[in-house]
């Protein structure tokens, strides 16, 4: 590991999170919920705030940045297709693109669904992808401005990074996202363990991520709408993947 990370609560359930390349004394901060709290783990740390990289334009995602632009003199990364409704800009990104922090590399993931230009950044040579709010521990996000095809392709992106990367999401759902998808797989022993994990974590007043793309993979019905099994349960045998996903958000929207 090159990078490190400080992982710490902003508003009411919103994660922030710095990105820090000790070589360089770079720090990203992942999205900008709100200042103070980016401030006092920059505090915490010593580090110092040389870039924020934007997911998305959903204002629990970038209500600090103007203020932490001003404050730090940063670089504020956004997504291309979002970046005229995110304050203070200075580089654009898409699919396929590479963004430096310090000596640290990130690659540029779009996952259109939630909103249509949220994009991901994946470090390659430490595991750690930033997923926004397109995938939770044991959830995804609302499909608000896409479609449940399109989302779905969006969280095969993800599922097909390595088993070992650690996924650090936008927000602390996990323990509600526990109770839905136990009424997806009762039977999903994975589901189970990992139900058990979380209540630890949440005993000792810790957070539950990050999780590893692995472990999504065996417990997060969102990630498996295409197993025959799960489709079957569902009264969806030989339906397309897509629309198993669609009910399985649907069923969660109503939950």
């Amino acid at each position: 590991m090159t990078a490190q990370t400080r992982l710490f609560l902003c508003m009411k359930d919103n994660y922030g999170v710095l990105v820090h390349d000790p070589a360089t004394g770079a720090t990203a901060a992942i999205d900008a919920p709100e200042a103070a709290p980016v401030e006092a783990a920059l505090a915490a740390t010593g580090w110092t705030l040389t870039d924020i990289l934007v997911t998305h334009h959903h204002g629990d995602h970038t209500a600090g940045i103007a203020e932490l632009k001003q404050r730090h003199n940063c670089r504020v990364v956004a997504p291309r297709r979002e970046a005229a409704k995110i304050p203070a800009v200075d580089v654009e990104v898409g699919e396929g693109d590479r963004v430096k922090v310090g000596s640290l590399t990130a690659d540029v993931i779009e996952t259109p669904g939630h909103t249509l230009g949220q994009v991901n950044y994946f470090f390659p040579a430490d595991k750690l992808l930033f997923a926004g709010d397109t995938l939770f521990s044991i959830g995804c996000g609302r499909v608000i401005e896409g479609t449940p095809e399109l989302m779905w392709q969006s969280l095969l992106k993800l599922r097909a990074l390595p088993d070992d990367t650690a996924l650090f999401c936008g927000h602390e759902y996990t323990d509600a996202n526990i109770r839905f998808a136990k009424t997806i797989e009762p039977n999903n022993k994975a589901l189970a363990a990992r139900a058990a994990e979380v209540d630890k974590e949440i005993a000792a007043h810790k957070p539950t991520i990050p999780a590893t793309i692995g472990a999504e993979k065996a417990a997060n019905p969102f990630l498996r709408a295409d197993h025959a099994a799960l489709a079957k349960s569902l009264g969806l045998a030989g339906s397309p993947a897509w629309k198993v996903f669609a009910d399985i958000r649907e069923r969660k929207n109503r939950f």
